[in-house]
Order: C-alpha cells, then sequence, then structure tokens
C-alpha cells in the first residue's frame, strides 16, 4: 500500500479555474497585426503583443470581449527559436516595426503562410505552385516615408519620427535602421532646424521620398515660411545635400524650394527605363524589391513581341513602361486624367510613347460592356490599391457566363495580379477561379516591408 502521508489530499486545480492571468497559453499563429494568437482552455482567442508562434506565455489582459481578449505577454517559459534580439533601440516604443524580434526568414514564411490561408479560406482557391517569395534588403530599404513633426512646448524640443505604438504622440527617436542611413543621420538635425524655425509650432510633418540622385523633404507648412525660415531650409539642404520641397495645403500645392535641383526618378535597369516622379506620387517605398517585383512580373506573364497587353491600375507606369519593351503594344488604364498625363510623360521621356496608350476611368465601376470596349489584349496585368479589383472580377465572372453581353470579345489567356491585400486577391481569385473559367496556376509572396505585417503578394491566373 502506497504511504500518502506528507502529501496533501486536496483535488487537482481543473485548467478550466486556473485565474486567466496565471493560464499558460500556447501562441498558434501570428494574425495580420503581427500579434500571437493563442486559445485559452475555454476556446477564447486571445491576441498577444510581441508573442511569436510556439511560444508559452502568460499574459496581462488589456482588453475583454466576449469572443476574444487582447493583451501583453508578461511571462515566458518556452521561447521560439526564431526570436531574434531587435536591431532597432526603439522597438516597442515606435509603431513603426512590430515584427523586428521575429527572425527576417520567418517573417517571409509567415507572410507567405497568410497569403495561402487567405486563398484558401476567403476564396477556396490554392495555386497549383508556390512562388519562391520576394525578398530583399531587411535595413535600410524604406525609400518613401511620412515623418511627424512635433514641438514639444513643456519640454522645448522637437520631436521628428513615428508615432509611438497605438499613439497619437511622436516617438522621441534619433535613428531609424528602416530609413536610408543617410535619412537615419538627418534626424537629429532636423530636429535642431525645426526647434530654431519661427513656424516651429506649425510644422505636422515631413514627407520623405529617395530617388536615384535626390533625396527630397517635403515640409507641410500651416502657415507662410518668413524670410528667415526659407534661409534656414537652403542652408540645411546645401549642408545635407537634400532637396526641400514645400506644401503649403493639399498635395497638388507641393512645389520645390529651388527649381535649379535635380528631380526624384527610379531606374528599371532591367528594361532600360526611368521612371521620373514627384514626391508626392505614389510609388513602391523598396526600390529594390520592386525591381525584383516587376521583372518577376513580366517573365510570369510571357509577353511575345506580337502580343497586345492591358495594365490596369497603370499608375506612373511602373508595369507598363517594361512591358512596351517586349510587347506591340500596351494600354494602362488608371482612375484620374492627372495621373494619365503624368504616365503619358513617362513614355514620352522614355521614348514609348508609338507602343503605348493610356486612358483615365473609375476601375471601382466597370460593367461587362465597358470592359469589353477596350478590346481584346493577349495577356493583362493587374495592380490594384488596397481595395482589390472587384468590379474588374467581377465583370469578367460576367463575360465569362454569358458571353452574349459582348459577342466577339474574348478574354484574356493569362493574368498577373500584383496584390498589396491578401484578402482582396483572395476574394477576386475567387470570382476569376469559380466563376470566370481561370485557374490559379502560381502564387507567391512579396516581402516589401520588412520587420512589418504588411502583405505584398502576387498570383497567376490562366485560361485553358
Amino acid at each position: 500500500m502506497r504511504d500518502n502521508r506528507g502529501m496533501s489530499d486536496a483535488s487537482p486545480v481543473p485548467v478550466s479555474d486556473v485565474p486567466p492571468h496565471q493560464e499558460w497559453l500556447k501562441v498558434e499563429s501570428l494574425d495580420i497585426e503581427a500579434q500571437g494568437v493563442a486559445h485559452r482552455a475555454d476556446g477564447k482567442v486571445v491576441f498577444i503583443e510581441d508573442a511569436l508562434p510556439g511560444e508559452e506565455v502568460r499574459v496581462s489582459v488589456s482588453r475583454k470581449k466576449n469572443n476574444w481578449e487582447q493583451g501583453t505577454l508578461t511571462e515566458m517559459r518556452r521561447e521560439s527559436a526564431q526570436r531574434v534580439t531587435p536591431r532597432c533601440t526603439y522597438f516597442g516604443l515606435c509603431g513603426g516595426c512590430k515584427m523586428q524580434h521575429f527572425h527576417p526568414s520567418a517573417q517571409v514564411a509567415v507572410k507567405q503562410r497568410v497569403l495561402e490561408d487567405n486563398l484558401w479560406h476567403l476564396g477556396k482557391v490554392k495555386p497549383e505552385m508556390l512562388l519562391r517569395p520576394i525578398e530583399g534588403p531587411s535595413w535600410g530599404y524604406r525609400y518613401r516615408a511620412r515623418l511627424s513633426v512635433r514641438y514639444v512646448a513643456k519640454k522645448n524640443t522637437v520631436l521628428v519620427g513615428f508615432h509611438e505604438r497605438k499613439s497619437r504622440y511622436v516617438a522621441d527617436m534619433q535613428t531609424c535602421e528602416i530609413l536610408p542611413p543617410h535619412v537615419s543621420r538627418l534626424l537629429m538635425p532636423l530636429r535642431e532646424l525645426i526647434g530654431a524655425m519661427d513656424q516651429r509650432d506649425r510644422l505636422p510633418q515631413i514627407e520623405l521620398a529617395v530617388g536615384s540622385q535626390v533625396t527630397v523633404l517635403v515640409l507641410r507648412h500651416l502657415e507662410p515660411l518668413s524670410p528667415a525660415d526659407i534661409q534656414r531650409l537652403k542652408a540645411f539642404s546645401s549642408e545635407h545635400t537634400i532637396s526641400w520641397w514645400l506644401q503649403p495645403k493639399g498635395p497638388d500645392t507641393v512645389h520645390p524650394l529651388d527649381e535649379s535641383l535635380p528631380g526624384l526618378d527610379y531606374t528599371l535597369p532591367e528594361f532600360g527605363i526611368n521612371m521620373p516622379f514627384k514626391p508626392t506620387d505614389f510609388t513602391q517605398v523598396n526600390h529594390a524589391i520592386n525591381q525584383v517585383l516587376v521583372d518577376r512580373a513580366l517573365r510570369l506573364l510571357g509577353v511575345t513581341p506580337e502580343e497586345r497587353v492591358i495594365d490596369w491600375f497603370c499608375g506612373l507606369g511602373n508595369f507598363t513602361l517594361p512591358l512596351a519593351t517586349q510587347a506591340r503594344e500596351v494600354l494602362g488604364i488608371e482612375g484620374s486624367e492627372a495621373l494619365v498625363a503624368r504616365s503619358r510623360e513617362n513614355a514620352k521621356f522614355n521614348k514609348l510613347e508609338a507602343k503605348t496608350s493610356f486612358v483615365a476611368r473609375n476601375l471601382f465601376e466597370i460593367t461587362p460592356q465597358e470592359l469589353a470596349s477596350y478590346g481584346h489584349a493577349d495577356k493583362w496585368l493587374v495592380d490594384p490599391p488596397r481595395e482589390g479589383a472587384f468590379a474588374l472580377a467581377k465583370a469578367m465572372a460576367d463575360l465569362h457566363q454569358e458571353p452574349s453581353l459582348a459577342p466577339g470579345w474574348a478574354p484574356p489567356k493569362r493574368i498577373v495580379y500584383v496584390s498589396c491585400n491578401p484578402a482582396t486577391l483572395a476574394r477576386d481569385a475567387g470570382l476569376l477561379v469559380h466563376q470566370a473559367g481561370y485557374r490559379c496556376v502560381s502564387g507567391g509572396a512579396v516581402n516589401m516591408f520588412p520587420h512589418t505585417a504588411h502583405v505584398e503578394s502576387m498570383a497567376v491566373f490562366e485560361r485553358d
């Protein structure tokens, strides 16, 4: 008979009766905000800041709903092998990069899984082949950024940087690891400059744009600048080799302080393309990844010299102009006349106006007949904003199911869809595959924004 003397005769405490703050949670995955996802013993979902898959943690809950909770990691008894020491001094304070504690290769793997999960759960689509993720430099990659500026009167100091995590306050940061090093080194000089200006409390932001020849800083000012402030800006420009642009009101009012300085541009060397742009134009923040992205998209599209291509949501011509070096004709379609005019200018600048044409059209409202009116194209490149290309995919589905809507029109045999939102890509992929007669032959993630949860991706659709 076993001797139980000295042992408590109390019954074990059921897991469900353990107080929530004492319960150990196993992190199963990351959500789209880079929060760890776990489940309590009762099945409730818990979102945990800074927790990584595979870790076992305790949590301090800050928000609680009927079906979920949100909190911060307070204790860990099993650490992920992919956890690394954040490179940035301000990780956890600055809201700019939430995944610096996660190994870069693991970040890419998670983004690939996010894409696959969205395609399947939202669109019931599974690519026949997974593309190798596109990845590149993890640091110093951000060539576009919007920096907030705040004059703190109580401390008589100026802050220049990104907002604190989940806060309207500007982080007190002296460097930034994702900005190009020469821009990171400007943060403290910029604080000194703004602090010396007459309008220091009326300068809410500085927008950054780095080109191949010049770095531009766009200063938003709520009141006219004094002659003394103009001179301070010019002296700073000369000392630090940057170009100031001024923005007194909306984006249309942006103009250079010194028109003699060179303008912004980026290159696509594989295609011999040079793309001029303005500092407030939309361009990709990561020029190195953009070059690889354009190259892969065109290789996947497989354009031949006799083919006609349509580039939907063409922007400034990021894909249109490289396509024009390969195809017989490229039609670029975008939402505004002003942007289309800029696309035409870039085509002329690259001597490709004979092989390109551009149309302004609201692509969030398009009927099957309007779609067909742009004529047959052998292939399409689709690169929409976060809202996706639902109207376009829906019109394609309608034409497939009712060919009489546009007699004689034929759909493209291949579509390359470049996306900045895996959820809307999955929605549109569901329409193309299940209602428009396409197969999703491949798909893969693009790590355009290392250390963030943002997922860019690409998918290829074909018709038999």
